[in-house]
């Protein structure tokens, strides 16, 4: 991790800053805290968390918000908890609740076996209060104009739904079912609580979610902003790029042609590749195309 300059007259660096988000602040509300921390306007985050959930929010500054857009998609990890018995309007605990069911009859084996259903490649339903743009305005919007908003689904996976503590609470009319999740990107927890309370014939919703893991960035990185405001730490953009992609060092030669935004020889993957100059500079991000390796973006460019 890289110290940003305190001073304003010394201008920040870019690279990604792992932030450790708290309850009840959307993820705007962080990047404009951290727009003010950075002394930047230049300010991205690489997929929301909603106000009630915490944990890791990869932001970008300055040119590594470039970046983002392939964080965007990667795998995320969870730890939440889903509460069975109660149906809520947005499926977690910041909404009404509209149904009771008494969940004193479900079995821990019948929970396993409803969770089984929703491992692996699974088509989901978002919640309808989401932030899906449905003809051009957000789902929330809508519900909160009282629409009856209906989703389409979409298919996401569930690389792992594991139970590790079951709670029966008042008395036993609800459960409480405290869960990793790793997903794909686009996944919705909610829904996963909502769908597990469905398939049980009681309903659920979620009472609590951390995100703990965004693609190799985890909360072991992340900073709150308590401790951003007093020490600015921030991963520089090569190290950023460098645990993202596959690395490619270059000759000058490459690098010269890069820098003009010409094609070199292939890679060794179809993947994108993060290309670094002899100097340890990131250059640009290729791919292959045809018979060379083409910048899908470049960083250093020819002065």
């Amino acid at each position: 991790m890289k110290t940003a300059a305190q001073n304003p007259t010394e201008p920040i660096g870019s690279g990604l800053v792992i932030v450790d988000k708290p309850q009840g602040w959307t993820s705007h509300d962080v990047v404009g805290r951290t727009r003010r921390l950075a002394g930047t306007r230049k300010v991205g985050h690489a997929g929301t968390l909603d106000p009630m959930a915490t944990g890791v929010l990869v932001l970008g500054i300055n040119k590594a918000t470039r970046l983002l857009t392939y964080i965007v998609g990667a795998n995320k990890t969870y730890t939440a908890t889903i509460r069975l018995g109660e149906s809520t309007v947005t499926d977690d605990a910041e909404g009404e609740i509209v149904q009771v069911r008494i969940a004193a009859a479900v079995t821990e084996d019948a929970i396993r076996d409803s969770i089984a259903k929703l491992t692996g490649p699974i088509e989901q339903v978002p919640s309808s209060v989401s932030a899906i743009k449905v003809n051009g305005e957000r789902a929330y919007a809508r519900v909160r104009a009282g629409e009856d908003v209906k989703l389409a689904s979409r298919p996401v996976t569930i690389h792992r739904f594991e139970v590790h503590d079951i709670r029966r609470e008042r008395g036993g009319k609800v459960l409480d079912i405290d869960v990793t999740v790793e997903c794909s990107s686009g996944t919705y927890i909610r829904a996963l609580a909502r769908d597990l309370g469905e398939d049980l014939a009681v309903g659920g919703h979620l009472t609590a979610l951390r995100r703990t893991e965004v693609g190799p960035y985890t909360l072991e990185r992340a900073r709150t902003l308590e401790q951003l405001a007093k020490d600015f730490e921030y991963l520089p953009l090569e190290k950023a790029a460098d645990a993202l992609f596959t690395r490619r060092d270059l000759t000058e030669h490459e690098r010269t042609e890069l820098s003009f935004g010409r094609r070199i020889g292939l890679n060794e993957t179809e993947d994108v590749t993060a290309a670094f100059a002899p100097d340890g500079t990131l250059v640009a991000l290729l791919k292959n195309k045809g018979e060379n390796a083409k910048p899908e973006l470049v960083f250093a460019t020819a002065s």
